[in-house]
This record gives C-alpha cells, structure tokens and sequence, in this order.
C-alpha cells in the first residue's frame, strides 16, 4: 500500500524512530498499528531532519488483502494528531518500493530577507534572513553545482553510504513579497546537503563568497567546514517522482547500486 502524507515537521524529531523522541515514523505506526490492529512497519521515500516539514512525502506498508484501503484515509484522520496527515492511501504492484523506486525528489526552502522578517504566519516553514540577498549572484552559484557530483563537502558521512548524487535543480526565484524560495531536485540527497547547500547560497547571496566557491568544495575529501547547515524549518520535502508500474523493480535495483562517479 502506498501512502501520500505531509507533516508539520516543527514538533518532532525527523522521520525515524528514536527512543524516547516524538517521530513522524513513530507516531504513524504506532497509530496504524492501533486502527489496523497489525503490527505496521513503513518504509519512507525520504526520512526527513527534525524540524523539516513536508507536504508530498510518500511511504509504502505492506498489509493483508482484508484491510480497507478506501477508508484508511478518514480512519487515520480521526486517529492521528492534526500535525500530521495521510491524504491518500491505495494498492499499488508488489515491486512498489517508496525508498528504492522513486527517481528524484523536490524540495523547496523558504528563506524571507523583508526588512520585518518572515510573514507570522509563515514563521514555522520561513527563515527570515537579516541582510539582503543577490538572487542573481546565488543563482549562477547554484548553476555550478548541477550535474552528479560527490556532495561529500555537504554531507555528513554515514558508515557505507555513498554521497554521489544528481542534482537535477537548484533554482532560487523572488517573489512579491520577499520570500526567496529555493527549488532543489535530485535522483536522492544525503544527509544535510539540501540546507548545506542553502548555507552555501545564502553566503553567495549576502556577498561573503564568490559565486565560484560553493562548487569549489567539491573537489574536498571530506565535509567542508566552512558551510554552515540552513536552520530545518525552512525546509519542505513537496514531491517524489516514480517511474511507471513496469519500471518500478528495474529502478529499485539500479537504485541498490552503489554508485561512483564515471
């Protein structure tokens, strides 16, 4: 089954379950499990920091053929507290993995450099910068970084993972009221490297770097001190793409793969 969700992520500590930690993967379950009277383990397509929101998050559970998919929805709306909800749940193929079969994912980061700072409304998913910001410098910045690369400057490292990515998009675009909202994709994002990233921008765009240095620090071994990591709650996981029904066990298997740069 697949599920199609989004979450406030401002109370809780990311996707995974942790001990003793309010989770967005330990708060579905555990309700899950109570509605469904099964025992409920999710696989996410993008296990989200603490205080990272999303809107377009997808995970898959596998559950027998007597549970009732059409009405899941409203039961889990009655059930699961009001910062989190799943919008739409269905059957989809057995090769269906939300981690291994999605192609890329969106996300968008809201960063507001008005003079009042961000809009109260907006304040839970807005930075509010205190210098202006060059759109126009951050986004030949972002153009130099596109393409597969080993992001390893803007990661943190976990034991056995790659950090060669894809990334697809990094756009930045200025709307009426001062917000600048970052659009990135990529086939997958290691951990911390969209707000890396940001970081990085945000440097580029208050004018303390060039428009040539974030791409610069690809070519580092390692993590590059010098970037500082974009507060979470600006943050939002917005869409996943997958491939069709007939591609989804071939993406999930080239997905395994470890990869390393040609």
């Amino acid at each position: 089954m697949r599920l199609d969700l989004g979450y406030d992520g401002t109370e809780f500590s990311g996707w995974a379950r942790q001990p003793s930690r309010r989770t967005v993967c330990g708060v579905l379950e555990d309700t899950m499990s109570m509605v469904l009277r099964e025992d409920v383990s999710l696989t996410v397509a993008g296990r989200t920091d603490a205080g990272v929101h999303a809107s377009g998050q997808v995970a898959h559970v596998d559950l027998p053929d007597s549970v009732d998919v059409a009405g899941l929805a409203k039961r889990l709306a009655r059930a699961l507290p009001t910062d989190v909800r799943v919008f739409s749940a269905r059957v989809v193929p057995a090769a269906f993995d939300a981690r291994f079969s999605a192609l890329r994912r969106h996300y968008e980061y809201r960063v507001s450099d008005a003079v009042f700072g961000a809009h109260p409304l907006r304040r839970l998913d807005t930075l509010a910068w205190p210098r202006p910001l060059d759109v126009g410098a951050m986004n030949v910045a972002a153009g130099l970084l596109l393409g597969e690369h080993d992001f390893c400057a803007f990661c943190k490292r976990r034991e056995g993972a790659t950090t060669i990515r894809e990334l697809q998009r990094l756009e930045l675009v200025r709307a009426a009221d001062d917000v600048v909202t970052a659009f990135v994709s990529a086939d997958a994002f290691c951990h911390s490297m969209v707000r890396s990233l940001i970081g990085a921008l945000l440097a580029v765009g208050e004018g303390r770097k060039a428009v040539e240095w974030p791409a610069s620090l690809l070519s580092l071994q390692g993590r590059a001190s010098g970037v500082a990591v974009a507060p979470a709650h600006g943050l939002s996981l917005v869409r996943v793409d997958f491939p069709g029904d007939s591609e989804l066990a071939a993406r999930a298997e080239a997905t395994r793969r470890v990869r390393t740069l040609s």
